[in-house]
């Protein structure tokens, strides 16, 4: 198993633990999150931005995945529109962990170590949408994520919604 951070921050030495923010979890203790592989397309866009991410599980229906995607991808991110300058102009650092320290967190859903972390390598993407496609990840562009996040909210795709108090307001 692989498992990674994504930052904006290109010279991270070591990963201190940090208390959660999140109100479910432990405060008790600080953590360094990591990420594994597959999860990653979802965090290769600049920080604080707002997303929508759907991927095809072994339950999603043959509608959604109509409904859902436009090619043969498995996985899609979507960004609004006023994010796409961002997107192609701000690098992202991939740093990998050894994975000796870290379990995995039910509350969490990510793996974690309470141990200082000292990354083993570090990528830089200095093309975030080529990645993305690199990693076949369908990519798309909208101008309101609020009826896309309601619509996967209610469908059988697995998804994650994140950064959206940075989204362009509801549409009435």
């Amino acid at each position: 198993m692989r498992l990674f951070h994504v930052s904006e921050e290109p010279d991270i030495a070591q990963f201190i633990p940090r208390i959660p923010y999140r109100e479910d979890m432990d405060k008790s203790k600080g953590l360094v999150w990591a990420l594994v592989e597959e999860s990653l397309p979802q965090w290769l866009t600049p920080r604080e931005c707002p997303r929508v991410t759907y991927r095809i599980v072994d339950t999603t229906t043959q509608g959604d995945i109509e409904k859902f995607f436009s090619s043969s991808s498995r996985y899609c991110v979507v960004i609004e529109h006023g994010w796409h300058d961002r997107m192609l102009n701000t690098p992202l650092y991939l740093y990998e962990f050894d994975p000796a320290n870290f379990y995995f967190d039910q509350r969490a859903g990510f793996y974690v170590s309470d141990q200082t972390e000292t990354p083993v390598s570090v990528t830089r993407y200095d093309n975030l949408l080529g990645e993305l496609f690199r990693r076949g990840v369908e990519v798309r562009l909208v101008g309101n994520l609020w009826p896309l996040r309601d619509a996967v909210i209610a469908s059988t795709v697995q998804f994650s919604v994140c950064d959206m108090w940075n989204a362009r307001p509801r549409e009435q």
